[in-house]
């Protein structure tokens, strides 16, 4: 939680905090609006495993200032959120997910997740089209096809516990595609929060399986699938053929990054995804 702290320091002051009960705990929602975009259709992140809304320090700059943005800590993850009741399938997040939106935006949301945040959101878009304006996949896990054996492999090694230190880093470098082992990176606030979060909080949650050409087919909102050109999660070409199989899909394969998309396209990222909100808005 200190790690955690430390993290939340580094993103703009959040303009509301909301703690929303929901059938299966409480969500911990962090708000940023003004007073021009207050009544817009609001962006609505969900994190990766072991991150929460922290994870999206290198975006939020560039996001808060143009549109209402809502990010949350996952329920079964490391957090602000307590969940108090268990999950029968992976399917069943998205059901607090929608108490959250019912409660702050019930007209619907442009819904952003990235890596499991990912299946998660679509999972949530599926079930609840009428709610989802647009849907914005950054590298999705387990979502449009299943990560290569190696990819596999390695996050399963984040995940053991009693793992020596540096393993660990090593697991965590190969997933999220960045190296951790300077003094320099291991200073930073996020990347303690992620170690100590997969280290020390194990989750207990559902493994999602890549969505059914039906859930696909159901996807009819226009949705925006980035992808990593290496070191991704999403399932190599399979998933890439899948996004562009979508009724309205925008796809596509972000140069010099890997499963961290969203921390290393960042700047040009947000740029093209408000252009995306815009033109999609209700």
């Amino acid at each position: 939680m200190s790690a955690y702290e430390d993290s939340m320091d580094q993103l703009p002051e959040p303009t509301d905090t909301h703690d929303i009960p929901t059938s299966h705990g409480s969500i911990r929602v962090y708000e940023w609006a003004t007073d021009q975009n207050r009544g817009d259709t609001p962006i609505l992140l969900i994190p990766g495993r072991a991150t929460g809304a922290p994870m999206w320090v290198d975006n939020l700059e560039n996001l808060v200032g143009e549109r209402r943005v809502l990010a949350f800590d996952a329920l079964g993850d490391s957090g602000r959120s307590q969940q108090t009741v268990p999950f029968d399938s992976f399917a069943d997040q998205a059901h607090p997910i929608d108490e959250v939106v019912s409660e702050l935006a019930p007209e619907g949301v442009h819904l952003m997740g990235h890596s499991f945040g990912g299946a998660v959101a679509s999972a949530y878009a599926h079930q609840y089209p009428h709610r989802t304006v647009t849907l914005t996949l950054l590298d999705p896990a387990f979502t449009l096809g299943t990560p290569s054996p190696d990819m596999l492999w390695w996050a399963m090694v984040v995940s053991l516990p009693g793992l020596p230190e540096a393993w660990r880093e090593t697991a965590l470098e190969r997933v999220g595609g960045a190296e951790i082992n300077s003094e320099e990176v291991r200073g930073d606030p996020v990347t303690r929060l992620v170690t100590a979060a997969s280290a020390h909080y194990q989750a207990a949650l559902p493994q999602p399986s890549p969505l059914t050409d039906d859930q696909l087919d159901r996807l009819e909102m226009p949705v925006y699938v980035a992808l990593a050109s290496r070191d991704s999660m999403a399932g190599g070409p399979p998933a890439l053929q899948r996004a562009e199989s979508l009724a309205q899909s925008t796809v596509k394969i972000w140069p010099n990054t890997t499963h961290s998309l969203p921390m290393q396209a960042a700047g040009d990222l947000e740029e093209e995804l408000l252009f995306f909100f815009e033109d999609h808005d209700r």
